[in-house]
């Protein structure tokens, strides 16, 4: 009797909660959180290969379905009997389109995360485009891993033998898009038709550390995939329409002039902020950065930071004499030049006669 009542307990406190499944879809719904707070890591992690369930859509359809989730990830008696009724009625699951649509979707992205992961030239004179071979695996563990989400699953041979059979018509094809999606259908509809089945008993529980470590490895892997492409294949175009590696424009970045100098400037103010302090070095970076636009006004109005407001008032009447737009008789873009000029000159000549009025007032209350 008291076992029976301790089992109750402890399901009522791991019981989950709608709201905050749906706090955390709103606040982390992108990199899974909701999926891994109902305890299911596979989904959370077909999110953060996708970037929110395929560029956002599957983040948006759970909406709809978290209710369903929560009351799974509750062992919710209607939930379970309806569960039943099903088993009893259908001997296999019924054919999902978004589920066959979810499921040669992330086979067919991550195929392709693969393949570009590959380097296309040798490294010390190994030629690793072989590993191409690997790539119905890769298509296999996604169909598999879709196929496995919720209440149904299945073995991933179907889906892997299917895209193996596939594999040879590579060398006919000859345009790897159209294999590459050719294995995806065809592992897609063999896991579907052979492999698929209700998952009877629910998922075994594991501990949040072996959860965490598990989904950490998962994320690992696939980012070091995407850091194989950017660092191998990757490549970037000048302003010439040449194309350069990714890694090689990086590199040669670090030793630009306009890297260099912004590493002086950064390494200059942490010196500053160790000697001076923090928040002194704070104010001077806020003062260079102009919040108030004078150092720009004193730069249009070419006169230095020490000028006088006389000196102020005859630049800028100066200056607007001989850059009125009405003196400008060329083409409209040239007029249009001169007039921005013009507004230009009286802003700055408004921000710097401020600045001294607020200076002389602050003086005088000083006093």
């Amino acid at each position: 009797m008291m076992d029976n009542s301790k089992t109750q307990d402890k399901r009522i406190q791991g019981r989950k909660s709608k709201f905050w499944a749906y706090v955390f879809w709103l606040f982390g719904g992108f990199i899974g959180a909701h999926h891994i707070y109902l305890d299911r890591d596979d989904h959370a992690f077909l999110y953060i290969s996708t970037f929110g369930g395929y560029l956002g859509l599957g983040w948006f359809w759970d909406i709809f379905k978290i209710p369903s989730y929560v009351v799974d990830a509750n062992d919710d008696p209607k939930f379970i009997e309806e569960f039943k009724r099903k088993v009893k009625t259908n001997r296999k699951p019924s054919f999902s389109t978004v589920r066959f649509t979810a499921a040669n979707a992330v086979a067919y992205f991550w195929a392709e995360i693969y393949c570009s992961a590959i380097p296309e030239d040798e490294i010390y004179g190994i030629n690793f485009r072989q590993l191409i071979i690997l790539t119905p695996i890769i298509i296999a563990l996604g169909v598999w891993t879709v196929g496995n989400v919720g209440r149904e699953g299945g073995t991933i041979w179907a889906a892997l033998i299917s895209a193996y059979l596939v594999y040879p018509t590579l060398y006919y094809i000859g345009d790897d898009t159209t294999w590459v999606f050719l294995m995806v259908v065809t592992s897609s509809l063999a896991f579907d038709t052979f492999s698929k089945r209700w998952r009877l008993k629910p998922k075994k529980k594991r501990g949040w550390v072996r959860r965490m470590f598990a989904l950490s490895l998962a994320i690992i892997l696939y980012f070091s995939l995407i850091g194989s492409y950017l660092y191998f294949n990757a490549i970037i175009t000048d302003s010439e329409g040449e194309e350069i590696k990714l890694s090689d424009a990086i590199r040669h970045f670090l030793t630009s002039p306009i890297w260099l100098d912004l590493k002086a400037s950064l390494k200059a103010t942490w010196n500053q902020a160790v000697h001076q302090g923090f928040w002194a070095t704070w104010a001077q970076i806020v003062d260079l950065s102009d919040p108030r636009g004078e150092i720009n006004a004193y730069k249009v109005l070419d006169l230095s930071p020490s000028a006088s407001q006389n000196e102020i008032t005859a630049k800028w009447r100066t200056l607007s004499r001989d850059n009125h737009p009405d003196k400008v008789k060329g083409t409209q873009e040239e007029r249009r030049k001169a007039q921005e000029k013009f507004m230009e000159i009286q802003q700055a000549y408004e921000i710097l006669s401020k600045a001294k009025n607020r200076r002389q007032r602050r003086n005088r209350r000083s006093e």
